[in-house]
């Protein structure tokens, strides 16, 4: 088809008119996904048709096997590089990603630690029975209740972010007898080349403290910092230093200056204090592929590549090598899920003269996937219950909020006879998405749906309903009944 029918005008330019419409680009469809004998796509062997029947649409579906298999990768990959160098790697899955206490579950089964980023992440983490040794607490603005449950429950770092939170920690700790274990998250100055809202490693922005002097002949914020902290030793314990350049990142070198200007400083430190550091967290924020546009690299060859500048700067050093730890954010949870949504709406809107553009409107959207309207962020989209031999269509998927912004898909060739009640599925959506969920014009958020890799299916987060919305709100005294009292009586 690719050859018989001309891109479409209004098309990104990366976009190729597909050459089978119902083929499942391995890209961006993990070996997860397959087409049954009836053209249904299936989620590790369950048609998305039956997910639908089951558990309604939307629906997030996540298959266990992916996570599980991308966890194990990851940390593999890193371990296999850096032992070598005598390094010792963790990797901390990113709770902010998607969490709950299934995922968390086969995140520490896999031989990972935890990240949270809130005293409501923690919760869950330890809901789960997470052993909180392994369980780190980052965050710009902690409270003094989440700081205070950290050191509670025994968590095996927290990430300091500011002057102002290493004074409120010292005095926390000092008022329970502890010693907190501390991190000091540096910004090294790297520009990552990512969204400017999911970059976070560049001096403009509230992560962290600053390698670079405010004025010549003074001291660095992060220098200061690690004063501050060697200062309150009776109540802090800092173990080390933690960067993260940004999210969505394909590029290697990005990585490669954090690690040498963060283990400068660790230099720095060792030379002025006499102090080792033990640990560093290189961060992450390793890309995946959402449409044909995004290039991933492999995470072993990331992981490769970074061996090399760590061994040459460890040979330069006088010190022992630190254990490094490692964050891969979307990558795990990511390619691990999907959405389904049903179609209602269709409707081809003229442009301008002889260019039309057709618009697919399911039952979800921007409370469902946020990322589109917060980082102009794309996706694609299948259709997922039948194959098709018609045509591809440009098509724009949108949502049915209020909000001419909605956009679930911006651009994506779908077969021409696409209709309402289809079925269409967008994978990818593993991974912020849940989390930055909302009831925007009080739509109930979808459930989780888990696939076993025996193919067993189970709710891991049950879908909102109407009862709960109005479940919180004070001046309704029966949410069930307030919905059913009025309905009109059958005629």
């Amino acid at each position: 088809m690719s050859e018989t029918f001309e891109t479409h005008p209004l098309a990104p330019a990366w976009l190729a008119v597909p050459a089978d419409p119902a083929e499942l680009d391995p890209l961006v469809f993990t070996r997860q996904y397959t087409r049954d004998a009836d053209g249904c796509v299936c989620v590790s062997g369950v048609p998305v048709t039956e997910l639908a029947r089951q558990y309604g649409t939307p629906s997030y579906v996540l298959d266990e096997r992916t996570f599980r298999e991308r966890a194990r990768a990851f940390r593999e990959a890193f371990e296999d590089a850096l032992r070598p160098l005598g390094i010792e790697v963790a990797v901390f899955y990113a709770s902010k990603a998607l969490l709950t206490t299934a995922v968390v579950g086969w995140a520490t089964e896999e031989g990972l630690n935890v990240d949270t980023a809130s005293g409501g992440e923690l919760a869950v983490a330890l809901a789960a029975g997470v052993d909180p040794a392994r369980i780190a607490l980052h965050g710009n603005n902690k409270s003094a209740a989440e700081l205070e449950l950290a050191l509670r429950v025994g968590v095996g770092r927290i990430v300091v972010d500011s002057l102002a939170e290493i004074e409120l920690l010292s005095g926390l700790a000092r008022d329970r007898g502890t010693r907190a274990p501390v991190m000091i998250r540096v910004t090294p100055g790297v520009h990552a080349s990512t969204h400017e809202f999911i970059a976070t490693a560049h001096e403009d922005q509230k992560f962290g403290l600053s390698l670079n002097p405010a004025r010549d002949g003074e001291d660095s914020p992060a220098l200061t910092a690690v004063a501050a902290c060697l200062e309150a030793s009776d109540a802090l314990d800092l173990r080390g230093l933690h960067c993260h350049i940004g999210s969505q990142i394909f590029a290697a070198e990005g990585f490669g200056q954090a690690a040498e200007r963060v283990l400068a400083l660790r230099e720095a430190v060792a030379a002025r204090w006499d102090v080792v550091l033990p640990e560093v967290d290189l961060g992450g924020g390793y890309g995946v592929a959402y449409t044909a546009e995004d290039a991933p690299r492999e995470v072993a060859a990331i992981a490769g590549d970074l061996a090399p500048l760590l061994a040459e700067s460890l040979e330069a050093s006088e010190l022992p090598a630190p254990h490094l730890s490692f964050e891969p954010g979307r990558y795990i949870a990511g390619p691990s899920g999907c959405t389904v949504y049903t179609v209602g709406t269709v409707k081809t809107v003229t442009v301008a003269p002889g260019v039309q553009r057709r618009y697919i409107s399911v039952d979800g959207g921007m409370s469902d996937n946020a990322r589109p309207v917060l980082y102009d962020a794309d996706y694609t989209a299948v259709l997922g219950n039948r194959v098709s031999h018609e045509a591809p269509v440009l098509s724009r998927v949108v949502g049915k909020h209020c909000e001419s912004g909605d956009v679930v898909v911006k651009d994506v060739y779908l077969p021409g006879d696409v209709a309402a009640g289809d079925l269409l599925v967008v994978p990818v959506t593993g991974a912020y998405c849940w989390a930055l969920s909302s009831n925007y014009n009080w739509l109930p958020r979808p459930g989780i749906v888990s696939v076993a890799p025996d193919g067993a299916t189970r709710e891991i987060v049950r879908r909102e309903t109407v009862t709960d919305l109005l479940g919180r709100d004070t001046g309704v005294v029966d949410p069930a009944g307030a919905i059913t009292a009025h309905a009109r009586p059958a005629s």
